[in-house]
């Protein structure tokens, strides 16, 4: 079920209303908080299972197992003698057990095919009848890295596991998160289905306009995009380089409005159940490095990678052996070798091709020069804000980045341009072409394209953005310098909505979806 389709426009308001009825029970708190799990967690296998029921039993059993794995973990720390003999087997065989499943049922769907194909080619052989040809189901790799995280946390002593094994089952397929994300850990989430919700006015309107702002960059500007970025991607062998390059840049907002439009609409569906996630995005076309961006962009996936890879490699403070004569540069070479991993992984992560692969080691080369000349934590401040003088504590947005910082910007954003080439290209062959085409002379020639459907929203989106860049959301009210006129508001929600309405062609489905 899409979350721009009547079906969702539909169930949305049914499980809201039934959600709520139930917390206005008069029944015992402990029976309340259950009832809404239960219910939440069918509402969320009939969310899961309209795209194809079969796969429930898959996101079942990997719910089942990290459970089962959390308290395993926990009865062999504690030796509960109530497990009798599995007690007496190390917490960390138990954790590792329910990695290697859920990491062997994510390689099976996601990358058997993959690899067979690639070591049949290597040696010659023919693939056929080796092959599985199995469909990959839909956000597999977002939920089975939110349940590896329960288990490796449980693990190392961050959370305690419930036995309450329907709030478990509603953290794992909270269906506005389900299928792309954002992917939550068991810290932040598991709790909040642990205790009781109560109705907040205030944060469901907030809701609703994120929601609002998530369809807006889905529906109006990643749908109107993908029209062009598709018809140039079809015939990219015979069109002028300036077309190409427009296709580049509107992709680069595309996979933007198309996976934060997600995220912001999952964010704010589950402020209507009061539930609060994570973010997802932080404006990361603002960037002024490399860095930044990646601090900004697929922020639950990034920091995944960091506490779960990165860190217990050794991360950016390794240990360093006694004796060495050049501890500086063993430090230097660990670090980098760190990042290429994530990197690497983080690609690999997105899908089964060398794309994706490449993609991720293109990013981790662009961090060398960071990394070498410890530049790499430089911007962990919002763009565009200075001190008030005379009070350093006090920090104000400009209306205006600095030169300086629009360079940054730009070439920051020319280099992401070039990655999301190859992301999008179906081979390494197509990327290379690509690329090279877009310095042809044709680069000034007329691209032959309709740009009016496209550009004026991508102008408002950008303008929104900048404006409310220290906020979780475009749409944001509190505190707002855009907002705090009523007259501001209504216009903009009505050019929104309009838009909406009036550029909703076909149900498109979220490019992340396919991951």
């Amino acid at each position: 079920m899409l979350f721009n389709s009547l079906e969702f426009a539909i169930f949305l308001p049914i499980v809201f209303a039934i959600y709520w009825a139930i917390g206005y029970i008069h029944i015992r708190s402990e029976l309340k908080i259950r009832l809404q799990n239960a219910f939440i967690v069918i509402a969320s296998y009939v969310f899961y299972g309209w795209w194809d029921w079969r796969f429930l039993f898959l996101i079942g059993f990997t719910s089942f197992c990290s459970w089962v794995s959390g308290l395993l973990i926990s009865g062999a720390d504690s030796r509960n003698e109530s497990l009798g003999i599995l007690a007496s087997v190390p917490s960390k065989v138990w954790m590792i057990a329910n990695v290697v499943i859920n990491l062997a049922i994510l390689a099976t769907f996601k990358y058997y095919d993959f690899f067979v194909t690639e070591f049949c080619g290597l040696f010659g052989l023919s693939s056929d009848g080796l092959l599985l040809k199995i469909i990959l189901p839909v956000g597999i790799s977002f939920y089975t890295f939110q349940a590896l995280s329960y288990s490796i946390d449980v693990y190392r002593h961050k959370i305690q596991p419930t036995r309450d094994i329907i709030s478990f089952f509603a953290f794992i397929s909270f269906f506005p998160q389900l299928v792309a994300g954002p992917i939550e850990r068991a810290t932040n989430l598991l709790p909040q289905f642990l205790h009781e919700r109560t109705f907040d006015y205030a944060q469901a309107v907030d809701g609703i306009r994120q929601m609002l702002w998530g369809l807006f960059k889905k529906i109006v500007v990643a749908d109107n995009c993908a029209t062009i970025v598709d018809q140039v991607w079809s015939t990219y062998d015979t069109q002028p380089a300036s077309a190409l390059l427009i296709a580049s840049v509107l992709f680069t907002f595309q996979i933007y409005g198309d996976f934060s439009g997600y995220s912001d609409i999952a964010i704010g569906t589950a402020k209507l159940f009061g539930i609060k996630l994570m973010r997802n995005f932080s404006n990361p076309y603002f960037s002024r490095d490399i860095a930044e961006f990646w601090r900004r962009w697929h922020i639950s996936l990034t920091t995944w990678f960091r506490d779960y890879v990165y860190i217990p490699l050794g991360g950016s403070r390794p240990e360093i052996p006694n004796g060495l004569k050049h501890p500086v540069a063993y430090k230097k070479l660990i670090v980098i070798r760190n990042t290429f991993v994530i990197f690497l992984l983080s690609g690999f992560w997105h899908g089964a091709n060398w794309t994706f692969i490449v993609w991720g080691a293109y990013h981790a080369m662009l961090f060398l020069p960071l990394i070498l000349l410890g530049k790499n934590r430089k911007y962990t401040n919002q763009v565009g804000t200075c001190e008030v003088q005379g009070d350093e504590n006090m920090i104000r947005l400009r209306m205006l980045p600095t030169w300086r910082e629009f360079i940054q910007i730009c070439i920051t954003f020319c280099f992401v341009v070039l990655g999301w080439i190859i992301f999008r290209a179906e081979n390494i062959m197509q990327a290379c072409e690509y690329a090279a085409a877009l310095f042809d002379k044709g680069l000034f020639a007329n691209p032959h394209l309709t740009l009016m459907k496209t550009a004026p929203f991508i102008v408002l989106l950008i303008i929104i953005e900048w404006a409310q860049r220290n906020k979780q959301h475009g749409f944001e009210i509190n505190n707002s310098d855009l907002f705090k006129y009523r007259l501001v508001r209504y216009i903009l929600f009505s050019i929104v909505f309009l838009g909406i309405i009036a550029f909703r062609g076909g149900v498109k489905a979220f490019i992340y979806f396919q991951f």
